[in-house]
């Protein structure tokens, strides 16, 4: 436990230190964003434009997160045990990629949809049965969602293929 502390410290500092725009704090066993941190990034966590919270345990995300660091680009929460997302997932502005693949999600998180400027949504691995079609469709930025490995009904997907806009992935053939 005390070694998964230093590497969180040592990560941190060095985006501190560096000024980086990037936060790595993938495969730290974290089981949540640590509440400390906030803190310690409070002078650059405006700069910050990717964070990679990737494989670690995190059941739950804060909306202060996500009002914390409002002006980022990426995001990425793959492999962990996440079922929703707080409605303040809907105010990053600036947000063009989020991967949530290999989570706990089982219904499609909309508050994405609020994003305006989302261009790639990952939500592999998970067990989503729907997509909102409609909302995903009026997003002006969107390009791909992945849904490969959901359980998503194979009719309704053929249904849809023609009349949306944007790459949809999925396990399914057509």
């Amino acid at each position: 436990m005390g070694e998964a502390v230093a590497n969180v410290a040592r990560r941190i500092n060095a985006t501190v230190e560096e000024k980086k725009d990037t936060l790595d704090l993938s495969d730290c066993k974290l089981i949540s964003f640590p509440e400390g941190v906030f803190k310690v990034l409070r002078s650059v966590n405006e700069n910050i434009r990717v964070i990679s919270l990737a494989n670690n345990e995190m059941k739950a995300i804060t909306s202060k997160f996500f009002t914390t660091f409002t002006q980022l680009r990426e995001l990425d929460l793959e492999g962990n045990a996440l079922s929703k997302l707080p409605d303040a997932a809907g105010g990053l502005e600036h947000l063009r990629s989020i991967n949530l693949a290999r989570n706990k999600f089982s219904v499609f998180p909309e508050r994405l949809t609020e994003i305006h400027t989302l261009e790639k949504i990952n939500l592999e691995g998970n067990e989503i049965t729907e997509v909102p079609v409609d909302k995903l469709s009026a997003m002006p930025a969107l390009l791909s969602v992945n849904m490969k490995s959901n359980p998503l009904d194979k009719d309704f997907l053929a249904s849809i293929q023609s009349s949306i806009k944007f790459e949809l992935l999925s396990t399914n053939e057509f």
